[in-house]
Formats: C-alpha cells, sequence, structure tokens
C-alpha cells in the first residue's frame, strides 16, 4: 500500500485558513518547507527556518518541532528528541497567550509520539499522541487535534474505529480546507483497517469517501492514491473489471508507479492468452 496519507505531503498555499484555529500563515509556512520525499534537504530547511531571528520565538520553536520530524524520519532519533527537549524547556515570551504554551506542548508530544510509531513502540506512542490532543485541544487548533487523532486511528490496536470516528466528529466542526484535508488520512486509514479485518464493504466506502475528501481538499498526490486504494479493495471484493479499468486510468497518468504496475500484473496475471 502506498504510505502516503500519514504524512499530509503536499503545499497548501491556494488554500484559505482559519488563523484562529491553527495560525494559517504558520501552517502554511510549515508546509512549503516541508518536501516528504527528501527529509534531508527539509531539515536544513527548517534548521535554517528555525535559526532565523526574523521569526518570533514561538515560531522558531515551531519550526523546530518539525526539524525534529524530520530527523526522526531519516532515523535520526537522539538527535530528534535532543530537539524537541530543547523545545519542552522553551518559556513563553511576556505577552503570548497560554494557548502558544499549549501548543508547543502538543506539538512536542505529537512528534515524540511519531518518533515512537515509527519505531513501533505503540505503547509509547499512545500515550504521547493522547497527550498532544489534550494540549492541542487547550491551544484551540484543531488541525494539531486531528493530526494526533489520525495517528492514534494508525496506532492504537484495537480502537482504531473509536480515534477515526472522533476525528470525524471534529471535522464536522470545521470549515478551513486545509484543516478538512485530514478526513482524507482518516477515511483512507480506516479503510485499511476494515479491509484488513475483512469488512470489504465497508473498507470500499471509506475509501470512497476518502476520493471525495481528497477531490475537494487534497493533493494531486492524495488523489492519485485514493482512487489506487478503491480499485485495490475491488480487486479484494471480486469486482476486477472495474479494479483493472482504475489501476489503467492511473498508469496512464503515472507510467512508472510500482504500487499501480503490481496492481495490473496482478489483475492480469490470469488472463488467457491468444495460445489457449
Amino acid at each position: 500500500m502506498p504510505a502516503l496519507f500519514d504524512e499530509e505531503t503536499g503545499s497548501t498555499d491556494t488554500l484559505p485558513a482559519e488563523p484562529s484555529r491553527h495560525r494559517g500563515s504558520e501552517q502554511q509556512l510549515i508546509d512549503r518547507l516541508w518536501d516528504f520525499s527528501d527529509p534531508k534537504a527539509s531539515e536544513e530547511r527548517f534548521r535554517e527556518a528555525a535559526d532565523d531571528d526574523l521569526h518570533s520565538p514561538h515560531l522558531r520553536a515551531v519550526l523546530s518541532t518539525q526539524l525534529a520530524r524530520a530527523l526522526g524520519i531519516q532515523r535520526r532519533t537522539d538527535e530528534a528528541h535532543a530537539v524537541l527537549d530543547a523545545v519542552a524547556a522553551t518559556t513563553s515570551a511576556p505577552g503570548d497567550p497560554e494557548s502558544y504554551a499549549a501548543e508547543l506542548r502538543a506539538r512536542v508530544s505529537i512528534e515524540r509520539g511519531r518518533i515512537a510509531a515509527s519505531d513501533r513502540r505503540p505503547d509509547d506512542a499512545v500515550p504521547e499522541l493522547t497527550r498532544g490532543v489534550r494540549e492541542a485541544a487547550l491551544a484551540g487548533s484543531t488541525f494539531l487535534v486531528l493530526d494526533a487523532l489520525h495517528m492514534l486511528a494508525l496506532n492504537d490496536a484495537g480502537h482504531e474505529e473509536e480515534w477515526a470516528t472522533e476525528g470525524f466528529d471534529v471535522l464536522d466542526g470545521s470549515h478551513d480546507p486545509r484543516v478538512l484535508r485530514w478526513g482524507v488520512a482518516l477515511h483512507n486509514n480506516l479503510g485499511w483497517t476494515l479491509h484488513d479485518s475483512g469488512r470489504l464493504t465497508g473498507a470500499l466506502l471509506q475509501f470512497e469517501q476518502a476520493v471525495a475528501a481528497a477531490d475537494a481538499y487534497g493533493t494531486a498526490e492524495q488523489r492519485h492514491v485514493a482512487r489506487w486504494s478503491v480499485a485495490r479493495c475491488l480487486r479484494s471484493l471480486g469486482r476486477t473489471d472495474e479494479a483493472l479499468a482504475m489501476q489503467r486510468e492511473l498508469a496512464a497518468a503515472r507510467p512508472d508507479d510500482r504500487y499501480v504496475l503490481a496492481e495490473i500484473e496482478a489483475l492480469t496475471a490470469a488472463e488467457p492468452t491468444i495460445e489457449a
């Protein structure tokens, strides 16, 4: 399965934001600096931005959490935790609202949880991510609440559907396209939970909802992978003609996509040849 939805890749420059909820310009800057396909280059950009005195102390601390994330993706775990320790020790500047401190606590917990999840340590990840939800709510950041919830839905075995449902409830109260993009991840990840447990009809519904969310709010990459997931589920349901038609459409757009090519091969392996 293409692992794209847990990273929330892509620029949001064209999407209006709700600054009162997650300070849209802050998140847009983060989006511009991230390239999840090149965490080393992202690390360098975040390191430079976090050292830029033109940014406020709060923003530099926020950018440092993303530096830690880039280090974590590179498996430089000790360095990542050292950066997060420094952020956690940051004191608020005079006049900063309490929500700023809560946001930093949320971001630190979410990144620690992400690192633990990537190390396959769910017992460490889940408490950090749960703390992240609580602190993000205190900060008034719907965006960060959903970030933590979607990670919990990926890593808290046996409770995936509960966390996803909580995420859907949060989404229902938002009108911010950048926040609503989390619906792609939540529907897609829940789809795979249902698919892998054999509940294929429910999985297909979730994948189709991920397509709808991706079409409305997502990136080109998310729209591509959402359709791949639908086609893959159709194969599991035995609807192979529909699955093959979808995969061939995806291949026409991206002929070198190895996941698409693998599905086409699986769907055509049993086709009769002219000699048969």
